[in-house]
């Protein structure tokens, strides 16, 4: 190796006059600013300096920053024995020699001798580079969509050594180094390498494992160090309200759940039956002997799972579980990613609640947030002295309603990490799908501004081309490499297609949250039955864009919130028209079109509004109204699930017909819906007034006898106990709402009645 390479452009050759000698101070002049660069921690290629070298004429020569040794001796590595004692040629600990009779570089060891005794390291600086020529590629065209592999920080074997290998995108650093345990968190003494053209640095530290605690520290390019940075790839983190990243690598599994990854393709299907429970981890229930302590990934897997077995959900959804520091923010402000949050456990007790899960029957979703991160100091913001992940311009990279910064979605190293992050989930952890947040803030530059507070796309519209492109990809990526699994959309705008293929204009999401049945709905219960036939068209409205998206009907954590009140909360009447309205409601919820998604307490009537610090109302289900309703909603579950007409056609025109949608004097609505031709059809009639009404007649589609499967007045849940029919409810050949035949019934109160058509005798 000549000179000139060695020392990056500084001319350093031997002339043909011989002039070794200017050359050689040249040479000595050069180390001289490199050591100082060093020890001011400012060097920007320290394996240039650093580590074993062979100069032309000098020899072979070892230099290393040891802060905290007095002697440094090199070790040959093959037999162990010292070859050479270092010269402290700085004070601050930066040693330096030539190593005699050797020309060719060697495998060596250092051993340090200091205060604390005497003890040998490998040297970071004489191992090879991290990233393959194949990672840089990736990388660099924003194709790398296993980049959780390479980038973060690895446990791994290089040269026979057990070590860590770290490498972090920071492109405008001007030097970052690891600080840890293993180092005193002193960022002079292990300064990375810069891989030239994709702004990652890297490097191999052998001695570190798993466990140990770490950041970054990085200079920006004018020099300014930054706050200590949390690794964006990490793996594992400290339980907040600490902040440093864990070693920890990928999550290691032996699964056992092939029979249900084998088949849970018929389980997110938009003619399956979805009916999710949502959970926040950290106050579904919580462990009041110990000072109300979260419950352990374990913990949550011998209760949870089998509550919700019990109840009949067919999925459970969770609020973000990437680690975030904000227990406030519910996981929708994350910083770790890729790390499942340390507050339950570590990656592989996350691992095996999935599991759980799916050994019983149950799809695991995730709330997935690419929209926006907090700017915590220890977070992407500014990571590396600079605007990389976000923008800098306020107006495209600040969110003003969460105070956050935006994700610069158009560029290719920010689309890569949030690709990777969403295929990540599902390719370690089984994931079955993801919820992606506040996706309208995404698709809208003019998302919550006004007029100048933000910037057009380069057609002049509002439309935020980069997320929209990035979106469409993610969606592509999910469905294309992972079987079964799915995706939905937190979006409350009329955008097109947001639950369409691709190929078909749409954004390619499984599903679409359906924000104004939601929002209609429930200002419709809130009103006293009185009122409730000035507000008849807020039940109906939904069903003339129904079957526009692959919808959802969430009743979810953002409707028990923030002074909105708990679900039993909202019902109006005394405390037993509350029950009853809200079985009527959870009744018509269940058999109208769209997959189905409660909040947790919902199912049993929890008086407070939720408080994401303290556990569940679990107390109240010792009263018979609250266990009445949670009985209620198994078995609307069950129903749901066993009758195809109830969920086969969810998305589909073909799986509904409207009775009579005008019966606002009575505030009755009374619909059909409809499986194949071979599914029993069922006739659901909801009174949302605490009237009973006897001899009501209503027209069906077919004649013969139609059996009551379900009634929310039934004593069992709480309710008064009136009876539609006795027996089966005969047709008759009376015209009624322009059908030849009809049936009369009795009307309950403030409940929802389920009728199937019982299979005529051949």
């Amino acid at each position: 190796m000549s000179v000139e390479d060695e020392t990056a452009g500084v001319d350093i050759s031997i002339d043909e006059a011989g002039n070794r000698a200017a050359k050689r101070d040249e040479l000595a002049d050069w180390i001289n600013g490199q050591i100082e660069a060093i020890i001011r921690s400012d060097h920007g290629d320290p394996f240039a300096i650093l580590g074993m070298h062979s100069y032309e004429g000098a020899g072979v020569e070892v230099s290393t920053f040891q802060p905290k040794a007095i002697h440094v001796d090199v070790i040959d590595a093959a037999d162990g024995q010292s070859v050479c004692r270092l010269e402290r040629v700085h004070p601050d600990g930066f040693f330096r020699g030539a190593i005699p009779n050797r020309g060719e570089r060697f495998a060596y060891r250092l051993r340090l001798e200091g205060w604390e005794g005497t003890w040998e390291i490998d040297d970071p600086y004489r191992f090879p580079p991290v990233l393959g020529d194949l990672d840089v590629y990736l990388l660099g065209e924003g194709n790398h969509l296993r980049n959780y592999e390479r980038l973060g920080a690895h446990p791994t074997t290089v040269e026979g050594m057990d070590g860590v290998a770290f490498a972090v995108w920071a492109p405008n650093a001007r030097r970052v180094s690891v600080v840890g345990d293993f180092n005193s968190w002193d960022g002079r003494v292990h300064p990375m390498r810069l891989r030239h053209g994709i702004g990652v640095w890297e490097i191999f530290l052998p001695g570190v494992s798993a466990g140990d605690r770490y950041k970054f520290e990085v200079r920006g390019p004018q020099g300014n160090l930054a706050p200590l940075k949390s690794d964006p790839y990490a793996f594992a983190s400290e339980k907040p309200p600490a902040t440093a990243s864990v070693v920890h690598g990928l999550p290691r599994r032996e699964w056992n759940d092939g029979d249900w990854m084998g088949t849970r393709h018929a389980t997110a299907d938009r003619h399956a039956p979805i009916s999710i429970y949502e959970v926040h981890l950290g106050s579904w229930r919580r462990v009041p002997e110990e000072g109300g302590r979260y419950l352990t990934y374990a913990e949550l897997a011998d209760q949870l799972v089998p509550y919700v077995q019990d109840l009949g959900f067919t999925h459970i959804e969770l609020l973000p579980v990437s680690e975030y520091p904000f227990d406030g923010s519910w996981g929708y402000q994350p910083i770790g990613l890729f790390a499942p949050t340390s507050r339950h456990g570590g990656p592989e007790d996350f691992q095996a609640f999935v599991e759980r899960c799916h050994q019983a029957g149950i799809g695991v979703l995730i709330d997935w947030v690419p929209g926006h991160f907090p700017s915590d100091a220890h977070g992407l913001g500014l990571f590396d002295g600079t605007h990389v992940y976000e923008h800098a311009d306020p107006r495209q990279g600040f969110h003003q309603d969460w105070n956050t910064l935006i994700y610069n979605f158009g560029r290719t190293e920010v689309a890569n990490f949030l690709l990777g992050n969403a295929l990540f989930w599902m390719s370690q952890f089984h994931i079955d799908g993801l919820r992606v947040d506040a996706v309208a803030s995404m698709l809208y530059l003019d998302y919550s501004r006004n007029a100048g507070e933000w910037i057009p796309n380069q057609y002049g519209g509002n439309e935020n081309l980069e997320a929209i492109s990035l979106l469409k990809r993610m969606n592509e990526e999910v469905f294309s490499r992972f079987p079964g699994a799915t995706t939905a959309a937190e979006e409350s705008t009329a955008w097109p297609g947001v639950s369409r293929p691709t190929y078909a204009g749409g954004l390619g999401f499984g599903f679409k949250w359906n924000m104004g049945w939601m929002h209609d709905t429930l200002r419709y219960m809130s009103k006293e039955a009185i009122h409730r036939r000035w507000h008849h068209n807020d039940l109906t409205f939904g069903l003339l864009y129904a079957f526009a998206e692959n919808f959802i009907l969430p009743l979810s954590h953002d409707e028990v919130v923030h002074g909105k009140g708990s679900m039993i909360g909202k019902m109006p009447g005394d405390f037993w028209q509350k029950f009853a309205n809200l079985r009527a409601y959870y009744g018509f919820m269940w058999c109208h079109p769209g997959k189905k998604l409660l909040f947790m307490g919902g199912e049993f009537g929890q008086w407070s509004e939720w408080n994401h610090n303290v556990s569940l109302e679990w107390h109240l289900c010792e009263y018979e109204e609250h266990k009445g309703l949670q009985a209620f909603i198994r078995d609307l579950n069950r129903l749901y699930k066993s009758l195809p007409a109830l969920h086969r056609f969810d998305t589909d025109w073909q799986g509904f017909e409207w009775i009579d949608a005008n019966d606002h004097e009575n505030s009755v609505l009374t619909f059909v819906r409809k499986g194949e031709a071979s599914d029993h059809p069922v006739l659901v009639v909801c009174n949302f007034t605490p009237v009973v009404r006897e001899d009501f007649r209503i027209g069906v589609p077919w004649d013969g006898d139609w059996d009551v499967i379900l009634s929310s007045d039934d004593k069992a849940y709480g309710g008064s106990g009136v009876r539609p029919a006795d027996g089966a409810a005969p047709t008759e050949a009376v015209p009624w709402h322009g059908r030849d035949q009809s049936v009369s019934l009795t009307l309950p109160p403030l409940a929802t009645v389920v009728l199937q058509r019982r299979e005529p005798a051949n």
